[in-house]
C-alpha cells in the first residue's frame, strides 16, 4: 500500500510540473523563444553553459560510478585501503586545469557579448545629441507603468510600444520613483530604470518572429517595485518599417485633443477636461507627465496594462482603480459619480489614431530636415573657427 501510495504521489508531482511547463515557450512571452539578435546571444550563451555544466555533470558521475563499482568492499575486502593520491602532481594538475580551461570558453563570449551589447554609442551624435538616424526611445518607469517617448520625433505614449522590425531600437531606460526594471523576455534580457541615472542598450525584432506572435510581444517589469508589481505589464507591437513610419505619421499628425462624437463623449470629454487634463494628455507631446498618455487609448489592447480593453473595465477602473492595481497613483485622484464615469470612459473609447492619417512623406521630410540641421550647425561651426584661426 505505501509503495502504491509513492507512485501515486510521483505521478502527481510530474503532472503538476507537466502543467507549468507547458506555459513556457509561447513566442511572444519567453526567454526560450528568442526574437531577435540579442535574445538569440544571450540563448546561444546560455546553451553553451548548460552543456559545460552538462559535460562536468556527465564525467564527474561517470567517474563516481566506476570508483563505486570497482572498489566494493565484496570485491576488495575488508582490509582494503585505497591508493593515496592527494601528492600526485599530475592529477593535481589535470583537476586545477580542466576547470579553468571549461572556465575561460565560458569567459571568452560571455565578456564579448557584454561589451557587444552594452554598446550604445551610435544612438548619439558626436556632440551628445540623441542620433536622428537610429531608433531611440526613451523609456521611464512608474509606479505602475510605463511611458515610451520618441525623442526625434517629438511622440510619446505609454503602455504600448510600437518598434520597427529587423533594426536595432535603443532604450535609454530611466526610473521616475523606485528601481524598476525593463523586460521582454522574446527580444533580450532586462536592464534596470535607476531613478539617479539612465542606462541604455539596444535590442532588435526580427520581422519572421514578430509575424509567428502577431506583431506583439509581452514586456514586464523584473524587480519588485510595490504591491502591483505583477501588474506592471506592457505591449510592443513589432512591425515592418514602413507600417512603423505610418504610425509615427499618425501620432504626429494629432496636433490637438480629439474632439468627441457621441453626446455621452461629449459630455465626458468635458468632465475629462475638468478632472482628468492635470494628470494625462489627449495630444503626443510631452512627457513626464503624473498618468499615461492616452492619445491613443481605444487603439490599445488592455487597460492599466493587464485588463481586456472594454468598456465595463475601463469604468470599473475610474471607479476604484485601487482594487484592481493596488498601490497605484490614480488611487483616490478622482471623484465622479457613475453618470460622470459613463461618459468619461465614452470619451476615451473614442481616442483612437485613424491608420493613414498621418503623411509618411511628411516624416521622412522631418527627419530628413533634422539631419540637415545638425549637419548645418556642424559646418556653421567649423566655419566660425575657420574664421576665428584666420582673424588670429
Amino acid at each position: 500500500m505505501k509503495n502504491h501510495w509513492m507512485k501515486a504521489k510521483w505521478i502527481g508531482l510530474i503532472t503538476v510540473l507537466m502543467v507549468f511547463l507547458s506555459g513556457c515557450g509561447k513566442n511572444h512571452l519567453s526567454a526560450l523563444r528568442p526574437a531577435g539578435e540579442v535574445g538569440q546571444e544571450q540563448f546561444n550563451l546560455m546553451i553553451l553553459s548548460i552543456i559545460i555544466m552538462l559535460l562536468v555533470v556527465v564525467v564527474v558521475t561517470v567517474l563516481f560510478t566506476i570508483a563505486v563499482a570497482k572498489n566494493r568492499r565484496s570485491k576488495k575486502g575488508e582490509d582494503f585501503e585505497p591508493k593515496d593520491v592527494a601528492t600526485n602532481h599530475t592529477l593535481e594538475i589535470i583537476w586545477t586545469t580542466i576547470p579553468i580551461i571549461l572556465l575561460i570558453i565560458l569567459t571568452v563570449p560571455t565578456v564579448y557579448l557584454v561589451f557587444k551589447q552594452a554598446d550604445t554609442s551610435a544612438s548619439v551624435t558626436d556632440e551628445g545629441e540623441v542620433n536622428p538616424e537610429e531608433n531611440v526611445i526613451n523609456v521611464r518607469a512608474y509606479q505602475y507603468w510605463w511611458e515610451f517617448e520618441y525623442p526625434t520625433e517629438q511622440v510619446v505614449t505609454s503602455q504600448e510600444m510600437v518598434v520597427p522590425t529587423d533594426e536595432r531600437v535603443y532604450f535609454n531606460l530611466m526610473g521616475v520613483d523606485v528601481k524598476h526594471s525593463f523586460w521582454v523576455p522574446a527580444a533580450g534580457g532586462k536592464l534596470d530604470t535607476n531613478i539617479d541615472g539612465i542606462n541604455s542598450f539596444y535590442l532588435v525584432f526580427d520581422e519572421e518572429s514578430a509575424q509567428e506572435s502577431d506583431q506583439l510581444f509581452y514586456g514586464k517589469c523584473a524587480e519588485l517595485c510595490g504591491p502591483s508589481h505583477a501588474l506592471m505589464d506592457f505591449k510592443v507591437h513589432a512591425l515592418p518599417a514602413e507600417e512603423y513610419d505610418q504610425w509615427l505619421a499618425d501620432m504626429k499628425a494629432v496636433e490637438e485633443p480629439a474632439q468627441a462624437s457621441s453626446e455621452d463623449a461629449q459630455a465626458g470629454q468635458e468632465i475629462f477636461a475638468d478632472s482628468c487634463m492635470a494628470c494625462h494628455a489627449t495630444t503626443p507631446t510631452g512627457s513626464g507627465a503624473m498618468g499615461p498618455n492616452l492619445t491613443n487609448f481605444a487603439d490599445r489592447e488592455l487597460i492599466a496594462g493587464y485588463l481586456e480593453h472594454n468598456e465595463e473595465n475601463l469604468e470599473e477602473w475610474i471607479r476604484d482603480p485601487e482594487s484592481l492595481k493596488p498601490g497605484n497613483k490614480m488611487t483616490g485622484a478622482y471623484e465622479l459619480n457613475d453618470e460622470e464615469i459613463e461618459a468619461v470612459s465614452a470619451y476615451l473609447m473614442e481616442l483612437s489614431v485613424e491608420e493613414g492619417s498621418g503623411d509618411v512623406e511628411a516624416l521622412e521630410e522631418v527627419r530628413q530636415s533634422n539631419t540637415t540641421e545638425s549637419e548645418g550647425s556642424e559646418g556653421e561651426e567649423e566655419s566660425s573657427a575657420n574664421d576665428e584661426e584666420e582673424g588670429n
